[in-house]
């Protein structure tokens, strides 16, 4: 990207954009991929990672469009990045959220003008007022997804099953929920890690794979049920001899 848009700190790494690098798009300055690169060095497998957590969201979308839901709610949304929801989902209500500004700014400045896609700025760890942001563009009487492939990272567990509860509550039948974690069987992060990462991470919450189980309360949980996303037949093929991605995810629908 040749110049940033209003609002962004081109100095700053940001995580999403690091992510953007890991997937080799151009929406990332010299300090993200300075950053990433710092990353890769201490995790070579970041980058495949970041490849089988995308195959996984591409083909999460296809399901659930398959089965006709055509609204889809992105929280935790980053940058609206190579191969995301709205190009998957052509034609569907897409609503993608973050709580950080400058990524909302940023995002806004890549999406299709005209497109059925927008970029809100909201805090998942506020659900209710979260919803009423959503309320203009997403009808809630009829099926509705919500994928968040990122953002437990971010939040505690009682802002994440208060946040899952609520959404719950507020969807028709037919809606589905997407998650995407990593347990606590990953590598540690290093200080090293750490010290990249903090500018833009708040904490880390790190579980397990029963704990992640149970934000599927109230949802039948589908095939390919809560599986490695690496498992769930990625679109590229991992490297020989790379390690197996350190998430778990899962695809509920609410009956």
């Amino acid at each position: 990207m040749d110049r940033a848009p209003d609002g962004v700190d081109p100095n700053m790494p940001n995580v999403a954009r690091m992510y953007d690098y890991y997937l080799d798009g151009k929406d990332n300055f010299a300090s993200d991929r300075e950053a990433a690169e710092r990353i890769l060095q201490l995790f070579p497998d970041t980058k495949q990672h970041a490849r089988e957590n995308r195959g996984f969201l591409r083909r999460a979308v296809r399901l659930v469009t398959d089965n006709g839901v055509d609204q889809i709610v992105d929280l935790g949304a980053g940058l609206p990045t190579q191969g995301n929801t709205h190009e998957i989902a052509v034609g569907s209500r897409v609503v993608y959220v973050d709580n950080d500004p400058v990524v909302c700014t940023h995002g806004r400045a890549l999406l299709a003008r005209g497109a059925k896609v927008d970029f809100l700025h909201g805090d998942a760890r506020k659900p209710d007022e979260l919803l009423d942001q959503l309320q203009p563009l997403i009808d809630f009487d009829r099926p509705v997804t919500f994928m968040m492939l990122a953002i437990l990272h971010f939040l505690s567990d009682e802002e994440a099953y208060g946040l899952i509860a609520r959404l719950r509550e507020v969807s028709a039948p037919g809606s589905y929920l997407v998650l995407s974690h990593a347990i606590d069987d990953k590598p540690d992060l290093t200080p090293q890690a750490l010290e990249v990462y903090k500018q833009s991470t708040a904490a880390l919450h790190l579980r397990t794979h029963e704990e992640i189980l149970r934000f599927f309360d109230g949802y039948e949980l589908l095939e390919p049920g809560l599986v490695d996303p690496g498992d769930w037949r990625p679109e590229e093929e991992r490297a020989p001899g790379s390690r197996r991605s350190p998430g778990y995810a899962g695809v509920g629908h609410k009956q």
